[in-house]
Formats: C-alpha cells, sequence, structure tokens
C-alpha cells in the first residue's frame, strides 16, 4: 500500500512503525454545533483509511479526541444561560448519532480535552520552562517563532501564512502567528 507522506511530500510505501500494527490519532470534533458535511467528510476519511487497513490484516488502534471546551462553547453556553457540558453533551450527542448513521467505524477510544487538563496543564508548563511558550494577558501563547520546524508539515513558512485569516488577532500576542495553548477565563 502506499500514502502520501506530508513529512516529505511524496507517496511512499505504508512501512508500520510495529509490524501488523497501526496507530490512528485523528483530530475529532469540537461540540460547538451541529455537525456538518465538512466534518464529515474528514471523518469519512479515516474511516475508509482505518477500514482499508483492516482488511489488509493490521490489527488497528483508533483514537478520535473530542474537544469539549473552547470558546464557542463557552458563548454558546452563556447566550444560552446554560452549563457548557450542556452545550458540548447535545452537539457531542448528534455527532455520535450522525456518525452512527453513516456507519462509520467507532474509534476505540474517544478522549475529551476536559478529561485531560492536567496533563495538558503539564506539557504547557514544560514549554514555558523550555522558553517555547509565553503568558501575556492572562493568556499562554505558544510563540511560532521557536519552533524552526514550523510549517514543515503543512508546506508553508510563517511569511506565507495569512493573519487573521480565521480569526481576529489577539492584540495580547507577540507575534499574530503565535497559537493560544490557554485562555484566560472570560467573564460574561
Amino acid at each position: 500500500m502506499k500514502i502520501y507522506n506530508t513529512l516529505t511530500k511524496k507517496i511512499e510505501e505504508f512501512k508500520p512503525i510495529e509490524e501488523g500494527k497501526v496507530r490512528i490519532y485523528f483530530c475529532g470534533m469540537t461540540v460547538q454545533d451541529s455537525p456538518h458535511l465538512g466534518h464529515l467528510r474528514a471523518f469519512l476519511a479515516a474511516d475508509i483509511l482505518v477500514r482499508y487497513l483492516e482488511y489488509k490484516g493490521y490489527k488497528v488502534k483508533f483514537i478520535l479526541n473530542i474537544t469539549d471546551i473552547d470558546d464557542k462553547i463557552i458563548q454558546k453556553a452563556n447566550k444560552e444561560n446554560k452549563d457548557f457540558r450542556e452545550i458540548s453533551e447535545r452537539y457531542e450527542k448528534e455527532f455520535f448519532e450522525v456518525c452512527e448513521r453513516m456507519n462509520l467505524r467507532k474509534a476505540d477510544l474517544y478522549p475529551r480535552a476536559t478529561q485531560h487538563i492536567s496533563e495538558i496543564s503539564d506539557i504547557i508548563k514544560k514549554l514555558l520552562e523550555k522558553g517555547l511558550a509565553y503568558e501575556s494577558g492572562g493568556n499562554i501563547w505558544y510563540d511560532v517563532s521557536e519552533f524552526e520546524d514550523y510549517g514543515k508539515l503543512s508546506g508553508k513558512s510563517l511569511e506565507e501564512l495569512e493573519e487573521g485569516a480565521r480569526i481576529e488577532p489577539d492584540p495580547t500576542k507577540k507575534d499574530p502567528m503565535d497559537f493560544s495553548l490557554w485562555k484566560k477565563r472570560k467573564e460574561g
């Protein structure tokens, strides 16, 4: 089987790290709203890959994370005067119902962001200690200028990335390309 290697930018023969076994960690839903076709296209691609690898005889460990807390979930919770968990649970349930209707293979594990806050916090502390992250305005940002190979997978240099393409740049960042690792609690 040949597969595109994002790092080398070439189609290469697939060779698992461990003979006969494949581990896939797939970025799952941020459960802030109903799933749509764009989300499902990605999950369908993962489903096809997992099923094909199993068909070829590999033992596949498939993990799909759920981001169950973020700004949009909190904003929606505040707007509806509900706890953020009610919002994330509603859309997570909807996501799983859609996946079931589409007959997508279930993951072996669905880690949720809120189940791993202490681990996330420990990693952020290490990044701060190494000078790879910084605190500003009560938030903690990853300093992309400290990562020499930033953009290597996407094939884009920092100069090519468009400032504020997805969100309004935060004035407390050193560089508009820096991204949040932890955000302070917002009132409201």
